[in-house]
């Protein structure tokens, strides 16, 4: 086996003069040198003028060095999307671009956990970059990962038991959103460490063209192939074979299952080799174009694929992956150039700390809202604690639609506090 490694040498377009990844070795020796050169690259947040929690003085730095600083921001604003759209006042009462689309389509909502799988893929570059230079080999980075998938898709069991003191192992929901990005953070370690470049898109392109054969022409038992209906097709059967109906969100289906896992690691694969593309020698003016390049193609493509495989979030469809991926690309690129090239850092705050934090406050904000579900006041009992903060507070002198938007921004600027003293305290949670 070689001594040279996929991670760090890809193949030779990108080992031209202005496109190369660099070999360990010449990173160690040359950190300095290549901290001057690409100082749009590894980035630390520089302090928001007057603000206490990013006092220097105090030890606090709110980004570790070798980490890209628009990644952070990508994921953070992510993370708000997903509060926003999760914590609606009333689900009865939802602007149209914060609800899911009913099947095929699409709308901003559904683009959220894409872009959360696409940031994992760039962040592996990044995190296993990292690890290499500190000494350790591609085994343990692996056995690193294994352990992490393990916690991941442990908290994410754990969510769907709540509340524990009424557990049911009988009817515990098995998929879910945690569990996904442990499997295809898992699924796609191994390509990111022993494959190079080259090989990691081929594998993507055949995870998406396969997945869209088998959903076209296996035929599902009793029903045919080629039907992509809620519950008809081969992914619903698959859940159903594997899980059994008592284990699966909606009884018949779950938009979550195994077989759609496949082309959302295709999606973290497609961030693994934007992360290859933002390591590269290439000047920070071209890492934008190209991505805005193929971003665009990333869209085009989508759209035209949809007429054969419709995008669709439910079935994770190819279509949706390059459409999604594009779309992630476009706003990557957005970021990278406007906070770790231009250097316009003080607006990010709020969603550093959402981004340096994600998994937390996802498991705490899910918490937090089945908590006040599960907490009956009024009499008897009669509604959620949650449902009483709602009417008192927010639908009591709000239209419908607003009160509940209003007590979604509410839940989102609550969770925004909780960051900001976490970080001031110190603590961010690192799976």
């Amino acid at each position: 086996m070689s001594s040279e490694h996929p991670l760090v040498e890809s193949d030779a377009e990108l080992l031209s003069s202005s496109q190369g990844l660099e070999p360990v070795e010449d990173t160690i020796r040359d950190s300095r040198r290549r901290r001057k050169l690409l100082t749009g690259i590894h980035t630390v947040a520089r302090p928001v003028p007057g603000s206490r929690l990013l006092d220097r003085s105090a030890g606090s730095q709110i980004v570790p060095s070798g980490r890209l600083l628009s990644l952070d921001v990508f994921r953070g604003v992510t993370i708000a999307g997903m509060l926003l759209v999760n914590n609606p006042g009333s689900w009865s009462a939802v602007y149209p671009p914060l609800q899911h689309a009913e099947w095929h389509g699409w709308t901003p909502t559904d683009l959220i956990f894409p872009f959360f799988l696409f940031i994992v893929g760039v962040a592996m570059i990044f995190s296993f970059r990292t690890q290499l230079e500190k000494g350790m080999d591609r085994q343990r980075i692996l056995v690193k990962a294994a352990k992490r998938a393990a916690i991941l898709f442990g908290l994410g069991l754990m969510l769907h038991a709540f509340p524990w003191w009424k557990l049911d192992l009988s009817t515990l929901r098995i998929p879910g959103v945690l569990q996904r990005i442990a499997l295809a953070f898992l699924l796609a370690t191994p390509a990111v460490l022993w494959l190079r470049f080259r090989a990691q898109a081929t594998l993507a392109a055949a995870l998406l063209l396969g997945y869209w054969a088998v959903m076209r022409l296996v035929p599902v038992p009793g029903i045919g192939a080629g039907v992509w209906e809620p519950g008809m097709d081969l992914g619903a059967w698959v859940d159903r074979a594997v899980f059994g109906t008592s284990h699966l969100r909606p009884g018949t289906w779950d938009s979550l299952g195994l077989l759609s896992t496949v082309p959302a690691t295709a999606t973290v694969l497609l961030g693994v080799l934007t992360g290859q593309w933002l390591r590269s020698r290439a000047s920070c003016e071209r890492k934008v174009l190209v991505m805005l390049v193929g971003g665009c193609v990333g869209i085009a493509l989508g759209l035209l694929w949809d007429q054969l495989f419709p995008i669709n979030k439910n079935l994770w469809t190819s279509s949706y992956t390059v459409f999604t991926t594009g779309m992630a690309l476009l706003l990557l690129a957005g970021c990278y150039w406007l906070i770790d090239v231009r250097g316009h850092r003080r607006w990010t705050y709020p969603f550093v700390l959402f981004g340096i934090n994600a998994i937390l406050v996802y498991v705490l904000a899910s918490l937090g809202d089945m908590m006040l579900h599960s907490i009956r006041v009024g009499a008897a009992g009669a509604m959620s604690a949650k449902t009483a903060i709602y009417k008192v507070f927010f639908a009591s002198w709000l239209p419908p639609l607003n009160a509940s938007l209003a007590y979604a921004a509410a839940c989102l600027l609550f969770w925004l506090l909780v960051m900001a003293v976490l970080h001031r305290r110190g603590i961010h949670v690192k799976i």
